[in-house]
């Protein structure tokens, strides 16, 4: 079975590049909304379900084999036009390959007001 390693442009979701106050000043910050956006939530984390397309007419010497897209559930697929659907924007590109070791990693899922300093 092949892995995939790829990019996700985080600025294709409806989201902001925003400086935020942080314990030692300004931290550069992305703020994504989840509602906007259809994100999961779950007890672990905050998800983005995305599909990746085979890439059909590859360009120059790109190695990606896959392009990005949100997966959405059907029944708010079922809602949207075909030009919204066609609309919706790449996310980024992957690429197959194997031998590649699998990690988990613990997530701190507290929120955290506004007003609040951020804590890194």
């Amino acid at each position: 079975m092949n892995n995939i390693t790829g990019k996700l442009n985080l600025m294709s979701l409806h989201a902001v590049r925003k400086m935020i106050t942080g314990q030692d000043g300004l931290v550069d910050c992305v703020v994504i909304p989840v509602e906007k956006n259809r994100l999961a939530v779950g007890e672990k984390g905050i998800y983005v379900d995305w599909i990746a397309f085979p890439i059909k007419n590859k360009k120059g010497e790109s190695k990606s084999t896959h392009l990005i897209k949100q997966s959405l559930p059907k029944e708010v697929r079922e809602k949207m036009s075909q030009e919204e659907l066609n609309n919706m924007p790449i996310l980024g590109d992957a690429q197959a390959w194997s031998d590649q070791f699998e990690s988990e990693s613990t997530v701190d899922m507290t929120i955290q007001n506004e007003i609040d300093p951020l804590p890194f």
